[in-house]
């Protein structure tokens, strides 16, 4: 009986300090699967609290939406329909290379990780690119919330709400957008300098969980902001 437990204390010395020389197994781990999954968990938790903080931005924009619901769908029309579509196809786009990237990574594929984490940002650069055009005609035709907001007809007020709020969601989303790029290009980085492994590729994963969140709120934004009685407007 003691030999059997001296074997198992044996193979799990020896296996912990297999997971201890591992270069990048943090000291307070004791493996790298215990650190993924702590890491993880961290991305879920600080997810969490993004979903608080557009979910305030979310039931002002239904409240709003209740009380001005004329001057949501007129608003709403001064939106380029086919940029919000083209920007939309572009995100779930990205959100499929950054899933190869990952995939590529738990196999190994060092080359294959790269090049699908640049056509990730790629595709991101291409949506702040159509992104900023927006945001152009918006200030030509002076849609910008302030002492030079102009809007033909009785809804002027409530549609300065409207573009308030539109400013205010498409900006931050486009704020994590940017934020995202960044995180992309520091993984880029690094499987081109051969990091991941199928034993290691935490940051891959989990930088793949921001990013399809980050495309999941425009999912939501897009109906939200281009498509306001659309239906309607259309017939």
């Amino acid at each position: 009986m003691s030999d059997a437990i001296a074997a198992h204390a044996g193979a799990h010395a020896a296996h912990t300090a297999h997971a201890v020389h591992h270069p990048d197994l943090q000291h307070h781990f004791d493996s790298l699967e215990q650190q993924h999954e702590a890491a993880t968990l961290g991305m879920w938790l600080f997810l969490i609290t993004e979903v608080l903080f557009f979910g305030g931005l979310f039931l002002a924009y239904t409240l709003y939406r209740i009380w001005y619901p004329v001057a949501w769908a007129e608003a709403s029309r001064e939106l380029d329909i086919v940029l919000g579509a083209f920007n939309t196809a572009v995100l779930i786009g990205s959100s499929l290379t950054m899933a190869f990237a990952v995939r590529a990574a738990q196999t190994g594929k060092q080359r294959a990780t790269v090049v699908w984490i640049l056509l990730t940002m790629a595709l991101g650069l291409v949506f702040l690119i159509v992104k900023y055009f927006e945001y152009k005609e918006k200030f030509e035709h002076h849609h910008v919330p302030g002492p030079n907001f102009a809007f033909e007809g009785p809804q002027a007020g409530p549609a300065q709400i409207y573009f308030s709020l539109y400013f205010l969601m498409t900006g931050l989303h486009a704020t994590h957008m940017i934020i995202g790029f960044v995180i992309m290009a520091v993984i880029a980085w690094m499987a081109h300098k051969k990091r991941f492994t199928p034993e290691w590729y935490t940051p891959v994963e989990i930088s793949g969980l921001y990013w399809h969140f980050v495309d999941i709120v425009w999912i939501f934004l897009f109906p939200l902001l281009y498509l306001v009685d659309r239906a309607g407007h259309f017939a």
